[in-house]
């Protein structure tokens, strides 16, 4: 960062520190390109945009998901419609998208959720049938692999964010991955406010999402600790798995046999008819100094979403469920065993009293 900061990569596209870390985390996730932007949600919006989707049309989206993922849609004139979770991993359920799929239909954007893939093969399938473009958003699956192959590696285009939180981060900022090069061509078009030439003369309406040199400087460094923190988290969830594995009222984080899950959250679900009210045990564990999150709310609920003009309401029981069950417990790749014991024991107290 220092060298970029010397060079002064502070602002704009040029210099090295940003094709360096484009080549860099695109050759991780075995893909050709890397578009570095400043966002996950730009990435996401730049993605929808480059392949062209606008008013009128329809992309499937995961419901259960962060808002951004719902945004990039429809801040690009087309409109979402949410797909219900499954209850292994609570990605979407393929088993559900081929009856949503409409002449107006034009992607698939599935979200690899806390970490662990959508069995992407099985999507991709689907994809091809119907002549829909698939747009993975890689969020929180750095490194995750699906048969042994990378998120972000399966659909047309890949969206990562890069914001504090994930796995690997430049403080904001995201990519966009593809093998595609007339998609790469179009996507850095218009990550630079669509500059051609001569300079000042725009035939597209493009966007000002470069990322700066100083932060590609610090994702490069970070990409190449990037498997040493996937083992952190795996460690982190391999605790959390031990010690909470006879909580029985508990539904833990699952790893199918094709996945490599990288736990970018540790996620858990009070199972219904438990008993155990999953309020009451976020508000024992905030009182034992053990913060939490709860999932997010899914799409189909969300009043912004149901706004859309075209929108159509799409039943999701499942999500609507995990929005009033899930939560996550503290997941940093620097947690010590002592004090991963320490929020477990405060778990089990914390439902004793739920």
């Amino acid at each position: 960062m220092v060298s970029a900061f010397r060079r002064g990569e502070i602002s704009g596209s040029f210099g090295n520190s940003i094709p360096e870390f484009e080549r860099a985390f695109s050759s991780y996730c075995g893909v050709k390109h890397g578009v570095a932007v400043t966002s996950g949600t730009t990435a996401l919006h730049l993605a929808v945009a480059a392949a062209g989707i606008g008013p009128g049309q329809e992309v499937l989206i995961s419901s259960l998901t962060n808002i951004a993922t719902a945004l990039a849609v429809i801040h690009n004139g087309a409109v979402p419609v949410p797909v219900d979770s499954e209850n292994q991993t609570w990605n979407l359920d393929l088993d559900q998208i081929e009856a949503l799929i409409t002449p107006r239909t034009r992607a698939i954007l599935p979200v690899h959720l806390y970490g662990h893939p959508v069995e992407m093969d099985r999507l991709c399938s689907i994809a091809e049938r119907h002549g829909l473009m698939v747009i993975e958003d890689c969020a929180e699956s750095h490194g995750a692999t699906c048969r042994g192959r990378m998120t972000g590696g399966f659909g047309q285009m890949g969206c990562f964010s890069f914001y504090a939180n994930k796995v690997i981060t430049t403080g904001e900022g995201g990519m966009v991955v593809t093998d595609d090069d007339e998609l790469a061509k179009r996507l850095r078009l218009l990550r630079n406010l669509a500059f051609t030439e001569p300079r000042f003369f725009h035939e597209a309406a493009g966007y000002n999402f470069r990322m700066t040199g100083l932060q590609a400087a610090i994702g490069t460094v970070q990409t190449h600790k990037i498997e040493a923190v996937i083992h952190e988290k795996r460690r982190v969830a391999a605790a959390y798995n031990e010690l909470l594995a006879e909580v029985e009222w508990l539904q833990r984080p699952t790893e199918l046999e094709w996945a490599r899950n990288v736990y970018w959250m540790y996620a858990v679900n009070v199972r219904p008819g438990s008993g155990v009210r999953r309020d009451k045990v976020i508000q024992g564990l905030r009182v034992a100094g053990v913060d939490t999150r709860t999932f997010f709310c899914p799409m189909n609920q969300q009043p912004c979403v149901k706004r859309v003009p075209g929108y159509r309401q799409v039943e999701c029981p499942v999500a609507d469920e995990l929005w009033s069950t899930g939560f996550y417990l503290p997941s940093s790749p620097n947690l010590t065993r002592p004090t991963i014991e320490t929020i477990a024991k405060s778990l089990v107290r914390a439902a004793e009293g739920a």
